[in-house]
């Protein structure tokens, strides 16, 4: 867990105030008095002549100070964790292993270092619960709470792994999991783009070409670096043609099948993939190499099909090309009077958790100039921790190899993060200080960022324990199904919202959070709200700079933020539509992960002369 900030700040309030308690509120948001005017002692009667000395004059009154003279208060939330989940399913390194773990009865938090126990009874740390731990003496079985603390018995950190001894899954190397290949061969596929030539004049390429030339390097790729990987190729024009590994008959959806969920499910699964890319080189080769574009595009079913086909194999991966809006079957993106925009939505949106529920991770790309209402389907990639993003006839190509080669970690990721009572998590649903994320899969750059907050109520309590614990439950199944769950705990000091500039705090954290949260919120559709955040979130950064100087890999966060403004004036008031490349830029903001840390980029540059590069 990574901290934006090196204390708890107490006192934040959605709208921008400040809250710190009943006694402090009274002394900070309250103007002082006003001071009362200085009386001068009236002049001693003197029998005699006076002295010619002037009489002395009381120094002038100083200006009444403030306590908020320390600074002005963080513009935005900096009460944000950082969570690389990419790195902590990492279990390789030297970490303590134990069998089984002890938790709370009424808040789920583990048995950790900063727990403590008199007479077989623990009191929950996070939310005061009364927990009776049994021995285990009299059955000479070790104690859980031993074995939950056997590495570290007190501190303030501690880190521990949780291997369950038996699965209830069949052994699976994620090895031999699929690659699914869904390609758009619709007539809008003959477009040509003019391409530079190593020897001779320019020649033209079309996007259907362009795409066959990179399916026959990636199943290259494919064969040479993973050969026990088993692929597959899906096309969609009029017709969905599921055509496998490549040596068995196509099966060909059409007409009404097309419109049908739980058929077009059902067929997929039952086509089986029984062969890997040593086998069926070869087959698949003749079968790219023989595609030709017409028709309509039926991308929606394409894309259920997909999914269906690869989730018998739990870390498989789909790569959707595409150069156009679906116009036939599910998920038909043509408004019309019976299917209004919400059922397209929401036919994306399920097919997303579907795939992210079976393991499968689908990336999305898309040819530039061309619409494919990619917010609408960039969803399948958002929700499975896919890629998103538009290419030309000569990037096609490399990205279709980034996508197809994308390691799986893990799978069934889910992070439960587990803070006092009092603590809440804004954005989040619910206001339990227990926040749970079903994550899925996940790649070594899944990184995921949450807002916590101190409810104004308990800000004195909090203030007078001095250090807040926090907890994250990992739990996820490795390569080889093995089920895990690793717990990290640690305390956090506190302090209030005036004195937070006396702290240290992380910029990667707070400009990768920036970048998750403007960009969720403006593809919820609630685009005024991103611009307010993103408004504070650059006041926050600024007010940073001004405490301490800016390190030059920091500048890439004011980067994000400027192209996220630039998109935002572009947005149309009426219809606060994204355009395809406005959300690709979207979409990849939201699996942002720290540059400082990692020492690379997203690939995401600052949009200029109204285009992003």
């Amino acid at each position: 867990m990574e901290f934006a900030c090196s204390h708890v700040v107490c006192g934040w309030r959605p709208d921008g105030t400040e809250c710190t308690g009943v006694t402090v509120k009274q002394q900070e948001d309250v103007a002082p008095p006003p001071v009362p005017p200085r009386h001068l002692k009236k002049p001693r009667a003197y029998t005699s002549t006076p002295p010619l000395e002037p009489p002395i004059i009381p120094p002038p009154v100083p200006p009444r100070v403030d306590k908020k003279e320390g600074g002005s208060r963080p513009a935005a939330n900096i009460n944000v964790v950082s969570l690389c989940i990419g790195k902590l399913v990492d279990i390789s390194q030297g970490l303590d292993r134990f069998q089984s773990q002890v938790t709370c009865g009424k808040c789920s938090a583990a048995f950790s270092c900063l727990s403590t126990m008199q007479r077989n009874v623990w009191v929950c740390e996070f939310c005061g619960r009364e927990n009776s731990v049994d021995d285990g003496v009299d059955d000479g079985v070790d104690d859980g709470v031993d074995r939950a603390c056997v590495g570290q018995r007190s501190g303030v950190h501690s880190d521990d792994i949780y291997l369950q001894s038996q699965s209830d899954d069949d052994y699976q190397n994620l090895e031999s999991t699929l690659v699914v290949f869904c390609v758009d061969i619709s007539g809008s596929m003959s477009v040509t783009t003019e391409v530079a030539s190593n020897s001779g004049p320019q020649t033209y390429i079309s996007r259907l070409e362009s795409i066959q030339d990179a399916l026959q390097g990636a199943l290259s790729s494919l064969l040479q670096q993973s050969p026990h990987r088993r692929v597959a190729l899906v096309t969609f024009n009029n017709e969905v043609a599921i055509y496998g590994d490549g040596t068995c008959t196509p099966l060909t959806l059409r007409e009404w099948a097309l419109m049908d969920y739980d058929y077009i499910w059902k067929q997929a699964v039952a086509y089986r993939v029984p062969h890997c890319i040593a086998e069926t080189y070869n087959s698949l080769l003749q079968r790219v190499r023989d595609l030709s574009d017409s028709g309509a595009t039926s991308l929606g079913p394409a894309a259920l099909a997909s999914v269906a086909l690869a989730s018998r194999y739990p870390g498989s991966r789909v790569i959707l090309c595409t150069d156009g809006k679906a116009n036939i079957g599910l998920g038909k993106m043509e408004e019309t009077p019976s299917l209004p925009s919400s059922s397209i939505t929401y036919f994306y949106q399920q097919l997303a958790q579907q795939a992210s529920q079976s393991g499968v991770i689908i990336s999305v790309l898309t040819f530039e100039g061309s619409d494919c209402c990619l917010a609408n389907v960039g969803r399948l990639a958002d929700v499975t921790r896919g890629r998103v993003n538009t290419v030309h006839a000569g990037t096609v190509a490399a990205e279709i190899q980034l996508a197809s080669m994308d390691n799986v970690l893990a799978t069934a990721v889910k992070a439960t993060l587990v803070a006092p009572e009092g603590v809440y998590f804004p954005f989040e649903a619910g206001s339990s200080h227990t926040l749970v994320k079903e994550i899925g899969n996940v790649t070594e750059e899944v990184e995921i960022t949450v807002q916590f907050a101190v409810s104004p109520e308990f800000v004195e309590v909090f203030l007078h324990r001095r250090t807040l614990p926090f907890q994250l439950q990992l739990s996820f199944k490795t390569k080889d199904q093995q089920k895990v769950t690793r717990v990290i705990t640690e305390r956090r000091p506190v302090t209030t919202s005036s004195r937070v500039w006396a702290c240290s705090f992380d910029v990667a954290v707070l400009g990768v959070h920036a970048a998750h949260l403007c960009a969720s919120l403006t593809i919820e559709g609630r685009v005024q709200e991103a611009q307010r955040q993103l408004r504070a979130q650059q006041v926050l950064l600024d007010q940073i700079s001004k405490q301490r100087p800016v390190q030059s890999q920091e500048s890439i966060y004011s980067n994000w933020m400027d192209t996220m403004a630039t998109i935002y004036e572009d947005i149309s008031a009426e219809s606060l539509s994204l355009s395809d490349e406005a959300a690709k830029v979207m979409f990849q903001l939201k699996r942002a992960s720290s540059v400082i840390r990692k020492n690379g980029t997203p690939g995401i540059q600052k949009k200029t002369n109204g285009h992003i590069g």
